[in-house]
């Protein structure tokens, strides 16, 4: 095994560093792979009868680890043990630009041809397997800076990119990015970091709402999803059913049909949670210096009236008599 620089992981150094390495033996490879990935077990299925040369050119762009891997016939598999032993999470894509591969994850397998990339996470099990030569384009962020839901995300894994017009014009970024990444300064590379998973997560949106892909699990647990996404964006006046499915990746039709089977209408949930918190912020000592008005745009309303008409449409009194009212019980 021969060694360019020493080697370094994804993410033991900030700014814009280099590692490449190439290795002749089986051996040598799972050492590289965990080095400037995770733990990967590469199968006993390698043809040894023919030379194995591999090799992985790494660069760092701020938080983001670009990588170009090459290598023969193989299977590497990211299996449960592994996972536990080496928990680094990472979101990660392959984007295959010589042979062809099939990626596995929860359940699904994409199968990418070259142009094509594909979604996985290194929390949960994964593989790749290749029939040939080969060569992959790795780009791999720490999971927690990625702006894309956990449910997401397990919608999008394995799922074949690239083959739309966003989806290449996204990969081509993402290709530029990998063979021939720029020379940043910190603040800029973390900046290119960043709009790079942005766009990604463009490209992962469009894919799963043109599909009409739900997350996993039952219409239930979507349901509650959108309830803990509305309490905590509650103070936003233009919360609704399509800002909503933006967020989710689903399209509002979809939206809508999830909670027909449920107790409320998304715009019924929305305004139930608005006024059971403003309920919550008359009763607080915290609030009593704010007034009516401020209460009402904390929590989404557009003014006063539409505030007074629905809290009185709800709970049968005024938010005024109703404050005044609770104020007068506590002190008593």
């Amino acid at each position: 095994m021969t060694r360019a620089m020493h080697p370094v992981g994804p993410f033991d150094e900030p700014g814009v560093g280099c590692a490449a390495e190439t290795t002749q033996g089986l051996g040598g490879w799972n050492d590289i792979l965990r080095e400037h990935f995770v733990s990967l077990d590469v199968d006993e299925t390698v043809d040894t009868d023919r030379e194995f040369v591999s090799s992985v050119r790494s660069t760092l762009v701020g938080h983001l680890s670009a990588a170009v891997v090459s290598s023969v016939r193989q299977s590497a598999r990211r299996t449960p043990g592994l996972v536990r032993v080496d928990p680094r999470t990472y979101l990660q894509v392959g984007m295959v630009t010589r042979g062809r591969a099939v990626l596995e994850q929860d359940g699904r397998e994409a199968v990418l041809t070259p142009g094509h990339y594909a979604v996985y996470e290194t929390d949960r099990p994964f593989a790749w397997h290749f029939d040939g030569p080969w060569t992959l384009n790795v780009l791999t962020w720490p999971r927690e800076l990625v702006p894309l839901g956990v449910d997401v995300t397990r919608a999008a894994t394995a799922r074949t990119l690239g083959r739309d017009r966003l989806g290449t014009i996204v990969g081509h970024a993402l290709a530029e990015t990998a063979t021939a990444p720029p020379d940043l300064g910190e603040t800029a590379a973390g900046r290119l970091a960043g709009q790079l998973a942005a766009l990604l997560g463009t490209a992962v949106g469009e894919s799963l709402r043109r599909d009409e892909v739900l997350s996993p699990g039952s219409a239930e647990d979507l349901r509650a999803r959108v309830d803990e996404y509305v309490v905590d964006h509650l103070a936003d006046p233009d919360l609704g059913p399509e800002e909503i499915a933006r967020a989710f990746f689903i399209s509002v039709r979809t939206l809508h049909r999830v909670f027909a089977d449920g107790d409320l209408s998304v715009s019924a949930l929305i305004r139930t949670r608005r006024l059971q918190h403003a309920r919550r912020r008359l009763l607080d000592p915290r609030d009593a210096a704010l007034s009516l008005t401020e209460i009402a745009h904390s929590c989404g309303f557009a003014d006063l009236a539409s505030f007074s008409r629905r809290f009185k449409q709800e709970f049968h009194e005024a938010p005024a008599t109703y404050r005044r009212r609770a104020g007068f019980i506590m002190r008593g």
